[in-house]
């Protein structure tokens, strides 16, 4: 799935993306250190993965997404 970086926080390597229908999505150091990121900056686009449904969905996995 794809999304756009919307904040990041460099000391706790969390932050948030923007699905592509507008819903904010947080994630966690452990999402952030999966993908082997060093920085995230916002408007980038990513690759993320999720588990969890409704109010439980949460970010397991963000990299910068590729072409």
């Amino acid at each position: 799935m794809q999304a756009t970086a919307y904040t990041y926080d460099p000391e706790t390597r969390g932050g948030s993306v923007l699905l592509d229908d507008g819903t904010p999505l947080p994630f966690d150091a452990a999402a952030f250190d999966a993908g082997g990121l060093r920085l995230l900056r916002a408007g980038q686009r990513v690759r993320i993965e999720v588990a969890g449904e409704g109010a439980d969905r949460r970010v397991t996995f963000i990299t910068l997404q590729t072409f």
